[in-house]
Formats: structure tokens, C-alpha cells, sequence
């Protein structure tokens, strides 16, 4: 396809203003197509970075994305509840769930895979089996179906509110009320794009409630349950209200002494009916050993 810049494009870089006028196209497939030299301007390949300038003639020669599929990986997993339907995993910290975003191996797909060979297929190539996710840094439980009738009957708890989640998160200050519950809509941040936000009246319906479990002087431990499951809840109305969890710096945590090296939130109980007979399940994993020690040591 030609494209031809429009004075409104001058001063804009290639990709940028490809992605604008192409937004079926993800921005880095699009710098994909520039790297590989699919991409022409005034004849010549260019640079993602290169500005466009008024009347440029862009020759764009679209390539399809490579099939992607996760595959099996050893790395080791601890399994805290397992049936013939569903298994619920102790995540680590710095794991991610599944790829994406520059994320391609080292996922807990890839070691599920290794584990438990096939799995719901209900997500996808890329998610096989995941109900739920948790954030790269938060450690914790999470569900994984082994089957699609499983994963449908899982993904009704969630989507109807049946599934209970308690989190346990230490904040910064001291949280004057012993309980309280947060209400407030989530929606991606219109400046920065990597960051979710509860401060627009606009967004989807959010509600978190916590109690203090222990207080100190610069922190307060909480309990948190959420009735929703929305990108960053957690982090993002804690924040709202003045106490961004520890080392959760993207909304506005200070940086710690001596570092944590992740987000003090752990995924600590998940409770949910089991697929294959109705019966209730309740899943704890105890809080990990580096978050219990940081904890002490203030």
C-alpha cells in the first residue's frame, strides 16, 4: 500500500504515524515491517525513528505474523491444589503468566506445558489453561484448567463474582480506618499508556475492600479482597487513596531501603467451586519467605 504524509504527520516518527493510520496493526509488528526493510519512504528504507516530513511517499508491504505457540519449558512449578480438572499454582515473583509484550519464554505457560502436557484450550495457543492472570511481580496462587469444560464452568465463577481472592498487600503510610472499600471505575491512563488509573469518571466498574492486619510506622499490612479483576486493581486503587503498595513504584511508591526487588502483593487465598462436583475449594498459599523477612526487618 502508499501512503502519503499529510502536513498534520510532519515531525512525527515513521512508526508512530504508521500506527496511526494503520490501527489494525500493532505498533511492533509495524516497526517488524521497518527493521525488515517492508517499509519504503521516497523509495529508500528507513528507520522507525525517522521523521516524516509533509508529502513523503511511504510504500508499506504488509507481512503476516508468524503463527505463535507456546511450547513446553523445565522450569519448576509448585502445585498447591491439583484434581483431575483444575490446578492452582504458587506463582513466583518476576514470573510472567504468559508471553507477550517482548515475553516469549521463561513463562509459566511454557512451564505448564512441560508439567502437565495439554491443557484448556479455551485461551488460546499462547494461554493454554489460564483462567486468570496475576502481574509479573505479585506472587501467589492462580488457577489453571486442564480441560475446556473445566475452564468454561471456572471462567463462569469469575465472570459471575462466585470466586473469592484475598490478597495480601503492605502500603505506605498508615491507613487511618480499619476497614474500608474502595469503589472507583478503571480505565488505561490517557498520558502514560503502561499505567492503568481509578482517577477518570470513565472506565470499568472496579471495587476492592481491605482491613489492617498490622501496622508500623511507615507501613500498614492489609488484607484485600476484590469483587472484579481488572488489569493493576489492586496497585491502582491503593494508590488512589494515598498508599501505593511497596515497591510499586509505576504508581508512585517510593523507592525502598534496603530494596525489595518486586511489589509487596501476594496472591494469598483463592476460594472457588470445583467443576467437577460443585464441591468448595479453598487454596492458601502462605506468604513467601523474602516478603515475611522484608517485613520483619522494618
Amino acid at each position: 500500500m502508499r501512503l502519503t504524509a499529510e502536513s498534520g504527520d510532519s515531525g512525527k516518527r515513521l512508526d508512530h504515524m504508521l500506527h496511526q493510520r494503520l490501527p489494525a496493526f500493532s505498533r511492533s509488528r509495524i516497526q517488524r515491517w521497518i527493521h525488515d526493510g517492508l517499509v519504503l519512504v521516497n523509495g529508500a528504507p528507513a528507520r522507525a525513528s525517522q521523521q516524516v516530513r509533509a508529502g513523503d511517499h511511504i510504500d508499506v508491504e504488509p507481512a503476516e505474523a508468524p503463527p505463535l505457540r507456546a511450547v513446553p519449558e523445565a522450569i519448576p512449578l509448585s502445585v498447591l491444589y491439583e484434581d483431575q480438572d483444575v490446578v492452582a499454582i504458587d506463582k513466583p515473583a518476576g514470573m510472567v503468566v504468559h508471553a507477550g509484550a517482548g515475553v516469549h519464554s521463561g513463562t509459566l505457560v511454557n512451564a505448564l506445558l512441560h508439567r502437565f502436557g495439554a491443557l484448556s484450550g479455551v485461551g488460546g495457543t499462547l494461554r493454554p489453561g489460564i483462567v486468570h492472570r496475576l502481574d509479573r511481580y505479585t506472587s501467589g496462587v492462580l488457577l489453571v484448567a486442564k480441560n475446556d469444560a473445566a475452564h468454561q464452568r471456572l471462567a463462569a465463577q469469575f465472570s459471575g463474582r462466585q470466586v473469592e481472592k484475598v490478597y495480601l498487600a503492605l502500603v505506605h503510610g498508615n491507613v487511618m480506618q480499619e476497614s474500608g472499600r474502595i469503589e472507583r471505575p478503571i480505565a488505561r491512563d490517557p498520558v502514560r499508556r503502561t499505567r492503568m488509573t481509578a482517577r477518570l469518571a470513565e472506565g470499568r466498574a472496579a471495587w476492592s475492600e481491605y482491613r489492617v492486619l498490622r501496622r508500623f510506622a511507615r507501613f500498614t499490612l492489609l488484607e484485600v479482597r476484590i469483587g472484579t479483576g481488572r488489569t493493576h486493581q489492586i496497585r491502582v486503587h491503593l494508590s488512589s487513596i494515598g498508599h501505593p503498595v511497596a515497591g510499586d513504584t509505576l504508581y508512585g511508591a517510593p523507592r525502598l531501603a534496603p530494596p525489595l526487588g518486586r511489589y509487596f502483593l501476594h496472591a494469598h487465598r483463592i476460594r472457588f467451586r470445583r467443576p467437577s462436583d460443585d464441591q468448595e475449594i479453598s487454596v492458601v498459599s502462605p506468604l513467601p519467605a523474602e516478603l515475611d523477612s522484608w517485613m520483619e526487618r522494618i
